[in-house]
């Protein structure tokens, strides 16, 4: 099965948490392809207060979107609001002191040739993105790779008409919440669109997205349904 081909939607408000090896650190899966513990994923996760997990490396890199909390590793700490990209070749041993969330995504950034991103999304520079009512957030783009991730901060009222992904989107609702044609998402929704899909979102109480663009090519082709 081909999930890139597939509009998927999952409000990981609404799962429940499965435990990863660690003990203390445990996970909302939205997408995997591959063994559990090794593959493609895409995951909610949460640190419990003292969580460590044991060094490790990151082939085909890592991202990560600090939500709550503080996540830690031996090259710092990242408060709330902290993105992360650690490419291929990257080794860490993280941990939280007083726990944390996360939203993850490993195995979808091959190439060593990737810069390694820190960013305090919170003091960040948002631009007008040509569309009333919007501001955008570069967070990662780099030639020479298809993948474009950014936070789209949407006012009250914004209504962009329809949106065409020509490759591919993923998104996840970080507050607020958005509506199209299918229904309404909110904070901790999780959406994938493929290649030219469109819709036509719009939010009556404004919203903040974390949204990918180009990330599908970058997908691996699932034999199973992600767990």
């Amino acid at each position: 099965m081909d999930e890139r081909r597939e509009c998927v939607a999952v409000d990981t408000a609404a799962m429940d948490w499965s435990p990863s090896p660690s003990g203390s650190v445990w996970r909302k899966r939205v997408h995997l392809v591959g063994p559990p513990e090794a593959g493609q994923v895409t995951s909610v996760v949460r640190y419990e207060p003292d969580s460590t997990f044991h060094p490790h490396d990151h082939p085909d890199g890592e991202e990560i979107l600090v939500l709550d909390g503080v996540f830690s590793d031996e090259h710092g700490d990242w408060p709330a609001g902290t993105y992360l990209l650690n490419p291929e070749g990257f080794r860490h041993a993280p941990f939280s002191k007083d726990g944390c969330i996360l939203f993850v995504k490993l195995r979808q950034f091959p190439g060593r040739e990737r810069r390694h991103v820190v960013i305090e999304t919170n003091n960040g520079d948002w631009q007008r993105d040509g569309i009333a009512g919007i501001y955008r957030q570069l967070l990662y783009q780099q030639d020479g790779f298809a993948d474009v991730v950014s936070l789209e901060r949407w006012q009250p009222h914004a209504d962009p008409g329809i949106v065409t992904y020509d490759q591919g989107a993923e998104m996840f609702v970080l507050d607020g919440a958005f509506s199209d044609e299918d229904g309404t998402f909110r904070a901790g929704c999780w959406l994938r669109f493929p290649v030219v899909s469109q819709h036509r979102p719009r939010t009556t109480e404004g919203c903040t997205l974390y949204v990918k663009r180009g990330g599908l090519a970058y997908l691996q082709q699932a034999t199973t349904s992600a767990s």
